[in-house]
């Protein structure tokens, strides 16, 4: 009997080391509700992408055209749908017992990310990312009624539908290997957006400059990027051909800039040369 017990406690620890629990099955000190640290940074990543395919078709469909809708300058990112997918599913489990808790929990939550995110790019980034003022129900032109029912009804999809399918696929990839591409992937979105952080900048400033344009909110960082652009040779150089006009409206085409007479100022119709799209499917 005891040379069976150590078999079967031997058999049982050998089977232990061969099966390698993914991060779905184990809790991590820095859990948010039902998940994981792990969890939260794949969902970031995998909803931003999403996200960007998403405002892609979303462009199609309503402007006729295939163009970018990524937040920074390189990867195909659209972060406000990663952290905004974040926190409509990891809401508290007493608000996901049915569909009308959950519509109203992404109603409100998606809301008040939505305009945060929009306040956020007019304080930091001095553009304005999106602007609903010419339809109904809007505040401030940053959110409006028909995008936060949009947000109630994506809520209720990620916590029934997609969420859990994503769950499953992610649960048959090996671990260690998942947990590599996070890191690297995430450290590639760091660092895009600190260059897309500075490119904006550098780009608002010679656009204000070469056009002559009177925009609200820059005059933090306006004349300090100015000066470095026209007295650093070898930076003015390198932001004209990395950050040049035609890669900055083509990566950023519904960019917008608050004028101090409070009017809005598309930045395609400063730059009227140069086509904010790359394909033009049909005409709208």
């Amino acid at each position: 009997m005891k040379i069976l017990a150590k078999k079967n406690k031997h058999m049982k620890k050998s089977n232990e080391k061969d099966v390698e629990p993914n991060q779905s099955k184990t809790k991590s000190k820095f859990s948010i509700f039902d998940y994981n640290f792990w969890q939260i940074l794949q969902y970031f990543i995998i909803y931003s992408i999403i996200g960007c395919i998403i405002e892609t078709l979303y462009g199609l469909l309503t402007k006729g055209v295939i163009e970018s809708r990524q937040s920074m300058l390189y990867g195909p990112f659209c972060c406000i749908y990663g952290i905004g997918a974040i926190l409509l599913i990891c809401v508290p489990k007493n608000m996901k017992k049915n569909n009308w808790t959950l519509f109203l929990t992404g109603f409100v939550i998606g809301s008040i990310w939505e305009y945060l995110v929009s306040l956020v790019g007019e304080t930091i980034f001095h553009v304005k990312w999106w602007d609903y003022s010419d339809l109904a129900f809007n505040i401030n032109g940053r959110i409006c009624l028909i995008f936060s029912i949009f947000w109630g009804i994506l809520t209720i999809c990620l916590n029934k539908v997609i969420n859990p399918t994503i769950d499953n696929i992610i649960e048959k990839l090996p671990t260690k290997k998942l947990h590599i591409a996070v890191v690297i992937i995430i450290i590639f979105m760091v660092i895009d957006f600190i260059i897309s952080s500075f490119a904006l900048k550098m780009f608002s400033t010679r656009l204000i400059y070469t056009h002559e344009l009177e925009v609200q909110g820059v005059e933090e960082y306006y004349e300090e990027y100015l000066e470095m652009y026209k007295n650093n040779e070898k930076l003015k150089e390198f932001v004209d051909k990395f950050f040049s006009d035609r890669k900055m409206l083509k990566t950023f085409p519904n960019l917008k800039f608050t004028l101090k007479d409070g009017n809005i100022l598309w930045v395609k119709d400063v730059l009227e040369d140069i086509k904010p799209y790359y394909i033009k499917v049909f005409d709208k």
